[in-house]
């Protein structure tokens, strides 16, 4: 067994008696958030189960709710945001009371984030393997030497290169790609069983995004990882969901598995989003599903 698969949870499949279906361990149920600055909801009744080992993809528009759905998901809405209805639960667990030094228990030993721009995530000044090593020891209690194991182990696992020679430099030495591998494998150091990744490909090339969404991938097929990918780029979605929502002003306009919806969508805005989308390559991702 491998040092990364030692680290996080089992695949799906032993996590449920034989014949027995796996329990989600995202549940988002008819959630609502408000803006208590201007008194309107903001996130309209947004809905969807998480499996480990399977992947939601939400997509949608600037400002269609999508990325505050998963902020309310990892407790972190902005200060004048607030969950005012449904809930959302964590591995059965209603996790949308918790107090803030609960949130800080849970956030990246259970669920966990990657985002757009990881420069901004990382310290410039703290070499980067520290920085991964600190959250080992923050989480898991380690002491200084294991802890540089294991960030050494983690920068291998996410597929970079000289990882030793990694650990020691800073963030303005390594490339975009190379600093979001950074940040997965300090998202995933404390073995999560979520990891949501929000437009965590956007910045980057074409090329570098396809080995980050190979390396989600991955991660996901070894370990039984769940994932909820946030984008706005539809062949991203065709590569790696199992579902997806489609979100616009704050509703779920249309979902359904990954296939389905890209090859026959209903919502005139799901449509949209593919014609508009077809122009850069989204076909093909698209291969011809067979009839049932």
């Amino acid at each position: 067994m491998s040092t990364l698969s030692q680290k996080l949870p089992a695949p799906a499949e032993a996590l449920a008696p034989q014949g027995e279906p796996t329990p989600p361990v995202l549940s988002v149920r008819d959630v609502r958030i408000g803006d208590r600055a201007g008194d309107r909801e903001i996130v309209h009744g947004v809905g969807f189960d998480l499996t480990p080992g399977r992947t939601v993809g939400i997509v949608g528009e600037s400002g269609s709710g999508k990325t505050l759905t998963c902020r309310a998901a990892l407790g972190i809405l902005p200060a004048h945001f607030e969950v005012t209805g449904g809930s959302i639960e964590l591995d059965g667990r209603d996790i949308t009371g918790l107090t803030p030094a609960q949130w800080t228990e849970l956030r990246g030993s259970t669920i966990s984030a990657v985002f757009q721009d990881p420069a901004s995530y990382l310290n410039p000044s703290i070499k980067v393997g520290a920085q991964v090593a600190e959250v080992v020891r923050v989480k898991k209690g380690a002491k200084r030497r294991a802890a540089r194991h294991e960030a050494i182990e983690l920068l291998r696992a996410v597929h970079l290169r000289d990882p030793e020679l990694v650990y020691g430099q800073y963030p303005h030495e390594l490339s975009g790609g190379m600093l979001q591998r950074v940040l997965i494998a300090a998202a995933i150091a404390a073995g999560p069983r979520v990891l949501i990744a929000d437009e965590a490909t956007t910045a980057l090339d074409v090329t570098v995004q396809a080995e980050i969404l190979d390396l989600l991938a991955d991660l996901r097929e070894r370990t039984g990882l769940a994932l909820v990918v946030v984008s706005h780029d539809l062949a991203v979605v065709a590569q790696l969901c199992d579902e997806v929502l489609v979100m616009r002003q704050g509703r779920v306009v249309e979902r359904g598995p990954t296939h389905e919806v890209l090859h026959h969508p209903r919502h005139a805005y799901t449509r949209l989003l593919i014609d508009e989308h077809e122009q850069y390559g989204l076909d093909k991702f698209l291969t011809p599903q067979e009839d049932v």
